[in-house]
This record gives C-alpha cells, structure tokens and sequence, in this order.
C-alpha cells in the first residue's frame, strides 16, 4: 500500500489581467496557496486554493504548522476519513474561511493524486455526467466599467458563444442599475441571459427594491443580494420575486447550504470549490442540491470547476474568470461558448512549473516529509 511520503506546499500572489470591481471591493491580487502530495510509489497530486488580496499567509501558516504534518504516512486513497481527520483537528478554527481554504488545497490535491493513480481526468471519476457545459462571462461586467464598454462586450461575448453575462449592480441608485441593464438587455435581444450579482452589498429593503427593477429586465439570477448568513432575509426574498436568488460563494460548510435548501432561501447555489472545503465536500453539496431539484452554478475557479460541473447532472452553467493562465501552459479549452473538461489523468490542469516557481514567495515554501 502506497503511503504519503512528501508534501511540498508554497504560494504564489496573482494580479489580476484587468481591473476586476464589485459593490464591496476591489481585486488587487488572487494569492494561490498550493499543495504537492508524493506518495511512497512516486506519484503525486497538486491541489490550489485562494484568496481574493489577503489572507493567503494565514491558510500557509495552518497548512504548515496543524493539517500537513497529518498526511504524513496516511494511505492517500482514504480521502474522505482525512478530510474529516483535518477537519476535526483544527475544530477549534471551524466553520471558517481560513479554515475551508486550507483544506481545499490538499482535498484537491488528493484528487489529482487518485485521477492520476487511476489515469482517469476527475470528471469521469466524479460521475462523468456530461461532456461539456455553456459558459457565461463575467470579465466585461465589472461595476466599474462604463455603460458602453459594457453592452459592447456582452454583444461580443454573445458573438463568440457564450450564452450569458454578468453584470455587477450596486451603483448608489437604483437608476444608474437600470440603466446599464437595460442598455444591455437591449444590445443582447431576448435569447441572451443576464446575471447580476451584488455582492452582498444591500439592505433587506434594498434588495427588495432592486428585484422589483430586475424583473424588468428577465434576469436569470440575483446574486448575493444580501450577506450570506442572512438566511431567513434570502427565503423571505426569494417568497417575494420572480427573479431566482444565487448564493454560495461566502459560504464553508455544507451545513449552511442545507439550511438554505430547507428553507427555500436560494434557487440556485454557487459553491465554491476552494471555500467550501475541497471536492469531497463540494460533491455532497452537489447531490444534495438535487435532491431538491436546485441548480449548482459554481463561483470562480474555472479551471477546476469545469470537471465538477461536467461530473454532475444538475450544473447548467460555468463562470468564465480567468485565474491560472500565468501558471499554466494552456488554459482551459471552450469551443463556441462550451467549456470542455480535460480528457488528461488529474485535475487537468497543465501546470508550468517554470512560471510557477519564478512566482512562488520564497518564505512561504516549506516542505514535509518522511523522518523530518
């Protein structure tokens, strides 16, 4: 039986191609902790999580000094009982964000080890549900992006395939959203979906208010209308309007989907496959969504989120946002607005290791292994 031998883990901090805006924040940097898990017959498997500008040495320091000294001489096949193993030693830290994330690099890790082991991409050993899913473009939709940037940019996106676009809302008035939408909506035509998302940005009254104006305009989904622990405001929201509500990229357990799925508060749900842990979890949130009949359309994290959605049968959609083209040799392969999971053994992800560690921050690489 093979065992783990080796865990090298390291960071690197990206900045973002274009500038990337919402109601709350701006993206400065995607900080990438990663994972190299090597067993004792050779192989290996690298798993990645993230933070959107802080954060990152915080997951290192957890990784280093509680969850990676653990996987040393586990059989790396018994995923499941090490997430829970992890999970239960850092209890103390947990439900978090800081937590979640340090699990997902070495749960995506132990993946990429076990496709590899098996020579099978991660869709088919997922459930292999489906051979490639649209995409929607969330890159020319940023709240800072004028009115005429942005209908020129869903025209294009819509020429080139993709069947819908994000568009940030939170302007200060309710006017200024209805605008840039209905400037869209126009360009676009009827047969083209519009999402928008807040961010988590307004009032329960507010909210309220915006849903109203979005009915105008057929908008497929309202996202993060409201903060995510507001669970009764989002079902009380959801009871109120025709527009479907979109949560679940602010939230790390699988708990906190259940809660909302019971109380009708989401229509659909945007796990994170970082933020909530890593695939082990991300899986049981996706079959439990459809044992309620609701839709996963997965937040970020393209890349990896292409083979999620292609492994499960309720998953109509992927997020296009750029995150690895910098540490990869090539990126992630859409035909016609369709994402296609990679056929390769693993994750997918055609790693340069090159790029890689000329990016790597240098005091936050650290190695453990057998004997050390």
């Amino acid at each position: 039986m093979a065992v783990i031998e080796h865990v090298e883990i390291l960071m690197v901090d990206l900045v973002p191609k274009v500038r990337r805006t919402d109601a709350i924040q701006s993206f400065d940097s995607q900080e990438t902790p990663m994972v190299r898990i090597t067993d004792s017959d050779g192989n290996s498997g690298i798993g990645y999580t993230y933070t959107i500008g802080q954060g990152g040495p915080s997951i290192m320091a957890l990784l280093r000094q509680t969850l990676v000294p653990r996987l040393i001489g586990k059989n790396p096949e018994t995923i499941e009982a090490i997430w829970h193993d992890l999970l239960f030693s850092t209890h103390a830290t947990a439900v978090g964000a800081i937590t979640s994330l340090a699990l997902a690099a070495i749960d995506t890790a132990l993946w990429d080890l076990r496709c590899r082991r098996a020579n099978l991409p991660l869709f088919q050993m997922l459930g292999g549900s489906k051979s490639s899913v649209p995409c929607y473009t969330t890159e020319g939709g940023w709240l800072h992006i004028d009115t005429e940037a942005l209908v020129n940019h869903a025209v294009e996106a819509k020429a080139k395939g993709f069947a819908g676009s994000k568009i940030k809302i939170g302007k200060p008035h309710l006017s200024q959203d209805r605008e840039r939408l209905g400037a869209v909506r126009e360009a676009v035509g009827p047969d083209y979906e519009i999402m928008v998302d807040a961010n988590q940005s307004f009032s329960r009254a507010e909210a309220t208010r915006r849903a109203r104006m979005l009915e105008e305009f057929d908008i497929a989904w309202f996202e993060e209308p409201m903060p995510a622990d507001n669970i009764l405001e989002h079902a009380q929201l959801a009871a109120s309007t025709s527009v479907p509500i979109a949560v679940g990229e602010s939230m790390y357990s699988i708990s906190q989907f259940k809660d909302y799925l019971v109380c009708g508060g989401a229509s659909i749900l945007q796990v994170d496959v970082a933020r909530i842990g890593g695939i082990t979890p991300w899986m049981k949130v996706a079959h439990m969504a459809e044992a309620f009949s609701v839709p996963i359309c997965p937040h970020f994290l393209m890349e990896l989120h292409a083979s999620l959605v292609c492994a499960i049968p309720n998953a109509p959609w992927l997020e296009y946002i750029p995150q690895l083209d910098t540490l990869t040799k090539s990126g992630l392969n859409i035909e016609n607005g369709m994402a296609l999971p990679s056929n390769q053994a693993g994750l997918g992800i055609d790693w340069d290791w090159n790029a890689i560690d000329d990016a790597r921050i240098e005091d936050l690489t650290w190695i453990c292994q057998t004997g050390s």
